[in-house]
């Protein structure tokens, strides 16, 4: 862990690195990036490399254009993938306008701010994530099909499973990369594959995100597949879900504690309606809703999969909730922060959930479900209940809405 200019270039010059990655993401969640010199790395953390903005998704328009990428010590990484002679490394970047006031729209920014606000309440919160992706062949053109990789099943093995080696690379790339992968296995999908790494503090968790995505396309590429986080790739077969683990603690004590639990979730089934358009961005994310044990009530229980929030069986450190309506096509940074500001306001008003729904929602009739609060049907009515939100108002800004609903 590096949080100096002054370590980052040791290492860079230790490492022999010839090009430097200033990588962030957009308002949509994909990240972009510009590559430097080792000479230039100086001016980075200085005064910034600039960026044209009205050519990133949301950002803004002609007329403003100027923004300014500054490095963060703490995220420099090597590419492992890289060749050795002329290695590559990446820093994650805060956005600046040329003032050097911190710019609206930089999901980041917005993430450290309710952190930030989390701190000064007493309270912390790990995050840890799920990401499914499935596996497609690629054509004699080298481009996408919608052919499988394989046709395994739920954490079938080798021969059937043809992701496991895979798996096993980016497994061994993100190690290189400081970064924790804790289980991998074959999905429900043929060729659907997840890979879960261990919890860490929200911005972290929000960068691994970022990372996690960028080496898994890497690898399949390299191997000759295509790697695709849509929710629904497949019509009939499982979506790919982000599963969103969350361990809210006290401040300065490692020890979970049940209220404040409790607390954390009641505040993010209240809210999770109004901000369920960042947690589902796309128009496929409401076709995976409600199908192969994707989430379509607002509910919860101990260890039932087939609601919005389960709690896993773990103890101790693993004591957590399980979010399982995100869709990888989500920016993490702004889902963090929302879930965030729920779950805290849950814990200052010490809000209690509903009683816990214990059925396998997939087999009990529609009718007898019609008591049950629904998540959006669709991203319309999803943006809807987002432009009426005072929590999306006080966490984000006005441009970044406008921005999701013009992308649509």
């Amino acid at each position: 862990m590096f949080s100096t200019e002054n370590e980052c270039m040791e290492y860079l010059k230790d490492n022999e690195v010839k090009f430097i990655l200033l990588a962030f993401c957009d308002t949509f969640g994909s990240m972009k990036n510009v590559s430097i010199m080792p000479r230039d790395v100086h001016r980075a953390f200085t005064t910034g490399i600039s960026l044209d903005a009205s050519a990133i998704g949301g950002f803004g328009s002609v007329d403003e254009s100027d923004l300014i990428l500054k490095p963060v010590p703490s995220t420099l990484a090597l590419l492992p993938w890289r060749p050795a002679q002329g290695r590559v490394a990446r820093f994650y970047c805060h956005i600046f306008y040329p003032d050097g006031t911190p710019f609206e729209m930089d999901s980041r920014e917005i993430l450290r701010r309710s952190v930030e606000k989390a701190g000064k309440l007493g309270i912390r919160v790990s995050f840890g994530a799920e990401c499914e992706f499935y596996l497609f062949k690629l054509d004699e053109n080298g481009e996408p099909t919608r052919i499988p990789a394989d046709h395994a099943h739920y954490m079938d093995a080798a021969p059937f499973d043809k992701g496991e080696i895979v798996r096993r690379e980016i497994c061994l790339a993100l190690e290189k990369m400081n970064f924790t992968p804790e289980t991998s296995h074959h999905e429900e999908g043929p060729g659907q594959n997840e890979i879960d790494f261990r919890y860490s503090g929200a911005m972290s968790s929000a960068d691994n995100v970022l990372t996690f995505r960028s080496v898994v396309e890497t690898v399949a590429a390299a191997n000759g597949l295509h790697a695709d986080f849509s929710p629904k790739p497949m019509e009939n077969e499982a979506g790919n879900g982000f599963h969103i683990n969350m361990s809210p603690r006290r401040k300065n004590s490692d020890d979970p504690t049940p209220e404040l639990k409790r607390w954390f979730m009641a505040g993010i089934l209240a809210h999770v309606r109004e901000i369920t358009a960042f947690l589902n961005s796309t128009e496929d994310s409401y076709r995976r809703l409600g199908t192969f044990k994707a989430p379509r009530y607002v509910t919860w229980s101990p260890r039932n999969r087939s609601q919005l929030i389960r709690i896993p069986a773990g103890t101790g450190e693993f004591d957590r909730i399980e979010l399982r309506s995100p869709d990888c096509m989500t920016n993490p940074y702004i889902a963090y922060a929302l879930l965030l500001e729920a779950g805290v306001e849950g814990i200052q008003k010490q809000l209690e959930p509903p009683a816990p729904e214990n059925r396998n929602l997939y087999e009990v009739p529609e009718a007898d479900l019609t008591s049950l609060e629904q998540l959006p049907a669709t991203l319309e009515e999803a943006l809807s209940l987002a432009e009426k939100s005072e929590l999306i108002r006080r966490v984000l800004p006005e441009a970044m809405l406008a921005a999701l609903r013009e992308r649509r």
